[in-house]
């Protein structure tokens, strides 16, 4: 399973999001798009959004922290 995470430090519902991997056990790529300028351009490609966090659950992209999107993405 690929699972990235495109997040900026200050921001609740990516610590939120994280959080829940770990808890889980699901490894997770993390990208600092605050630092990161080049997955930043790659985040709004992928989902034509400024907003974090962004997730890409094996090439499904998911806009904020949304459980159950996430667990039905996780499932697949």
């Amino acid at each position: 399973m690929a699972v990235s995470i495109y997040t900026t430090p200050t921001c609740s519902y990516c610590t939120m999001a994280k959080n829940y991997f770990k808890e889980r056990g699901i490894t997770f790529t993390e990208y600092n798009v605050a630092q990161d300028l080049r997955r930043a351009d790659e985040m709004v490609k992928k989902s034509g959004q400024m907003g974090v966090p962004v997730l890409d659950i094996n090439g499904r992209i998911i806009v904020g922290f949304n459980k159950p999107q996430i667990e039905q993405a996780l499932r697949r």
